[in-house]
């Protein structure tokens, strides 16, 4: 598609858009003036759906109403409510539905599939991730290090991209594993990194981690609900998420787990574990030893938290509604419009650091700022832009498919382009 810069042509594109009516089911923050903030943060937090209310308010009253026995007779009984979100969420992140589960929160769950995937024995001890990691992935990983008697100055492994580039390259990653293969427990890396954007090649990864006999998990925490993850076909042993980014289920919400199914029936693997991760048939017999459910659904240690796993079903079902392939074609189309735009500005004072290649980023593009001291973002600010901005340099920008339209980014390109 040949793009324009001028405001009719944005216009144009989100009355061509089929999904442009999904605008509608979210909350869109105000800015100080009455108009609609140009929201372009679901990076870090997704908005509100207009729905959530009501699915909430729906789960308080049969809690009201029906006290414990809710976890039967809720209109959306408690005692199965996370197989509710089984289907679309597996859906969402390329998943049978047995090798997917909603619980706890990001770290935790990387902690737990940590205490099954990373065995550190003999010679075979470290862990890789790329070196732009964000921290409580590097935080939770030299922790572990340190917990099984290793040190993370000499048992971490940093992927690190070359000095004339923002990215790694495949090409680094297979020298490191041909001279330190042997030595490598587990490679964990983001599946789209926090800071530039950047989507890995997620099942060349695996396939050419397991050759050398090293277990493989992804944070997909900036994935999840952005771009296709294809997490089974991956073949990587694990994977972990967050809910309150590009799913929108609010602050703090639940994450979700992957396990593949190769290890969906290994009641061998090493784990921590609790009662809602037993043989459901006979959790409430409670003298049996623990037998694990199938899949990741063994992972679960308590019941659920039932209010935030409504706010995930809310989110879910617009998801469904919509079709994540609808979503991800527009994502394409809408980041490369805004890539576009920017590409178009005058002066060197802004530079892309994400991918140019949408098979390599999902729709995050992060803006190094020249001479950065935070007074360009604090200026935008100002003007309605919600974004992100992240040390030293970089402005982060999200057009998220589900609220965010081709005008928004026009907007902040024109907001932009003001204050350069």
């Amino acid at each position: 598609m040949t793009y324009k810069t001028d405001h009719n042509f944005a216009l144009q594109l989100d009355q061509e858009d089929s999904l442009s009516r999904f605008r509608e089911s979210f909350h869109i923050p105000k800015h100080k003036d009455g108009t609609d903030s140009i929201y372009l943060c679901g990076n870090s937090l997704g908005l509100q759906p207009r729905q959530t209310k009501d699915f909430l308010n729906k789960e308080l009253e049969d809690w009201a109403n029906l006290g414990v026995e809710g976890h039967f007779h809720a209109k959306h009984p408690w005692m199965p409510y996370h197989e509710f979100l089984t289907e679309t969420t597996a859906q969402i992140v390329g998943a049978k539905p047995h090798e997917v589960v909603i619980m706890n929160t990001l770290t935790t769950n990387l902690h737990l599939m940590m205490v099954s995937f990373y065995q550190p024995k003999g010679n075979r001890t470290k862990i890789l991730i790329e070196g732009d990691a964000f921290p409580s992935d590097r935080y939770a990983v030299a922790s572990q290090i340190k917990f099984h008697g290793g040190d993370p100055e000499t048992d971490l492994i940093t992927w690190q991209p070359r000095p004339s580039d923002h990215t790694p390259s495949f090409e680094d990653l297979e020298v490191i594993l041909k001279n330190q293969g042997d030595e490598i427990a587990l490679v964990m890396i983001g599946a789209v990194n926090y800071y530039t954007g950047q989507l890995f090649e997620l099942k060349k990864i695996a396939d050419l981690c397991h050759s050398y006999g090293i277990m493989v998990g992804y944070d997909c925490a900036h994935g999840a609900g952005n771009v296709d993850l294809q997490l089974h076909d991956s073949g990587a042993d694990f994977a972990v998420w967050c809910t309150y980014k590009y799913m929108n289920a609010g602050p703090g919400s639940l994450g979700g787990c992957f396990v593949h199914e190769r290890h969906a029936d290994n009641a061998d693997l090493p784990r921590f574990t609790g009662w809602w991760g037993h043989n459901k048939d006979t959790r409430f017999k409670m003298r049996d030893d623990f037998e694990p459910m199938r899949g990741a659904e063994g992972w679960q240690l308590s019941n659920p938290p039932i209010l935030s796993m409504v706010a995930i079903r809310a989110s879910l079902d617009l998801f469904a509604q919509a079709g994540f392939e609808n979503l991800r074609e527009k994502s394409i189309k809408m980041t490369n419009y805004l890539e576009f735009l920017l590409q178009e500005l005058d002066g060197d004072r802004i530079s892309i650091i994400t991918p140019s290649d949408s098979k390599d980023r999902g729709c995050q593009l992060s803006l190094a700022v020249k001479n950065a001291d935070r007074s360009l973002f604090d200026a935008i600010t100002a003007k309605g832009v919600i974004a992100d901005w992240r040390e030293p340099d970089v402005i982060r920008i999200a057009p998220v498919p589900l609220y965010n339209n081709f005008e928004d980014c026009w907007r902040f390109v024109d907001v932009l382009k003001s204050e350069l």
